[in-house]
């Protein structure tokens, strides 16, 4: 926690929470405060950490939705919490396909899927499975993107 002297060193600025336990947040939230800025580490929680006292998301769906979250957070601190909720339900279905499998071969799949030649994982990684490649097409199509054709087909 941070009982541990790094809060006090200097260039250590921020915090990236991303337990996904809202319970650890909440006391990380409190003991950083005045001490530490807290980031979003997890996408599904960009809000909830805001309403604690965050400042901002280190973000996966920012590779591919960069001012959709953008304004998700920027919402929420300009005091328009009821868009940015909506925002943070509303990409909860991609966030979560975004995550099927280990990181980051969902959100290279998702760049090629919308146009952006990321190639194949390194080793060890692989590919991702043929279910979360059609998970991925149908909520970024559901989220508004348009694939493109040679690898959406």
């Amino acid at each position: 926690g941070l009982n541990s002297p790094f809060a006090d060193i200097d260039n250590i600025v921020g915090l990236k929470e991303a337990s996904g336990d809202i319970a650890q947040i909440a006391k990380t939230a409190s003991l950083c405060r005045g001490r530490l800025d807290l980031y979003s580490g997890n996408d599904d929680q960009i809000v909830p950490l805001l309403a604690l006292g965050g400042v901002g998301v280190i973000s996966v769906l920012a590779n591919v939705a960069p001012k959709y979250t953008h304004d998700m957070v920027y919402s929420f601190l300009e005091g328009d919490a009821t868009k940015a909720t909506k925002m943070q339900l509303d990409c909860i279905p991609l966030v979560n396909a975004l995550f099927k499998e280990v990181n980051p071969m969902p959100i290279k799949e998702a760049l090629n899927l919308i146009g952006f030649d990321m190639g194949d994982p390194r080793l060890p990684l692989c590919n991702v499975e043929k279910s979360t490649l059609s998970l991925l097409k149908k909520e970024l199509v559901a989220f508004g993107f348009d694939l493109m054709l040679d690898i959406a087909d």
